[in-house]
């Protein structure tokens, strides 16, 4: 699939794709609101690994950041068997703090997003969960990959 011709909210996603499966789908017969949630997660580390940075960089320097808001768009279901794009972006990064990150999942049968979310990240202490600043690998990664 070639995802540059999607209709994506921003220039140069990073993409995964998802194909639904059993495990996805809730009693209505279409993707569980909670399996969108956990492919935000899973999209949102992909992406952090793919510019370099891994848990254990987050043990080693005693930060991590962690979810302050989530947004959540449900626009259209999806079911078994559907394969979605599923596109992220870091949109703001203060270089302080916060960063946030937009997403978006794009079912190409439909050739409609079906989802978006956007959700906002604290740096904080891993050892004591409290807010503090990014350590300069944190500033330097997620910094250049802010699209803003």
């Amino acid at each position: 699939m070639n995802t540059t011709t999607l209709p994506w909210f921003f220039k140069t996603p990073f993409v995964q794709e998802w194909t639904i499966d059993e495990t996805h789908i809730d009693h209505y017969q279409h993707v569980n609101n909670v399996a969108y949630l956990a492919q935000v997660e899973h999209l949102a580390w992909a992406h952090s690994n793919q510019l370099g940075l891994q848990f254990s960089d987050y043990q080693a320097l005693n930060r991590g950041m962690v979810i302050k808001r989530h947004e959540l768009n449900y626009h259209l279901p999806t079911h078994l068997g559907d394969a979605l794009q599923c596109a992220t972006w870091i949109i703001a990064c203060d270089s302080k703090l916060t960063l946030t990150r937009k997403f978006q999942f794009i079912c190409p049968k439909k050739g409609k997003t079906v989802f978006d979310a956007q959700t906002t990240f604290v740096c904080v202490s891993l050892d004591t969960g409290s807010p503090k600043r990014m350590p300069p690998l944190f500033k330097e990664i997620y910094g250049s990959a802010c699209i803003d």
